[in-house]
């Protein structure tokens, strides 16, 4: 049987914090990144205005601020293996997240077939971001959509992996998600809930699911 697991990143693969949090980190910056975060969180500016002010954030980014922060960042621990097992399976996994390109992108080198996330001009910057290549929580279910028919899967045979309010519609939209250390906008809809710090076992919970 085909299926095709779909996880988000921040908080999720991530623990505990975002991307951009990780990235801001590095430029010490991370107290301002995480004052963006409760913002969007509680959801008093979209992703729009999120993207646009952590650009500004980031005007002296650099390539190497960016490999730190990606190799530096509290990763689940079996996530490579995970990815391994399913594919081993003939299965897909995808990363669909609202974080920036230049940092979600890099998940295809540990086994990702796919990775979509919020289109951010190349680091260093040397324009703005563009408001219509930010991804919102209903892109989410869009790009599964796309990838169902990528990889020849229904959404009938979808998993969903998430942690908070950006993950609400995926995982309506999808017969089986897991909760991973969540917070209360997705730890009711989910059909598995996980805390902890490994994918494996977070992924044990669907391994057989049919």
């Amino acid at each position: 049987m085909a299926r095709l697991h779909l996880f988000d990143l921040d908080g999720t693969l991530l623990h505990g914090t975002s991307a951009p949090v990780e990235i801001s980190r590095q430029l010490g910056l991370e107290a301002e990144t995480v004052a963006l975060d409760r913002e969007i969180g509680a959801q008093r500016i979209g992703p729009p205005e999120y993207a646009r002010r952590v650009h500004a954030l980031w005007a002296g980014l650099t390539p190497d601020h960016v490999t730190a922060a990606f190799e530096g960042a509290p990763w689940l621990t079996g996530i490579r293996e995970t990815w391994a097992e399913i594919r081993a399976r003939g299965e897909s996994c995808a990363v669909v997240s609202l974080s920036p390109s230049f940092f979600v992108e890099r998940l295809t080198g540990w086994g990702a077939h796919a990775a979509y996330s919020s289109r951010f001009p190349a680091v260093p910057f040397a324009e703005p971001v563009d408001p219509t290549g930010v991804l919102s929580a209903a892109a989410k279910v869009k790009i599964a959509d796309r990838l169902c028919e990528r990889f020849g899967v229904p959404r009938a045979d979808c998993i969903a992996y998430g942690d908070s309010f950006s993950d609400v519609e995926l995982f309506g939209a999808v017969p089986v998600s897991v909760a991973i250390n969540a917070d209360q906008h997705v730890a009711g809809l989910a059909t598995h809930s996980y805390a902890g710090r490994d994918l494996r076992e977070a992924y044990e919970l669907v391994r057989h699911t049919s």
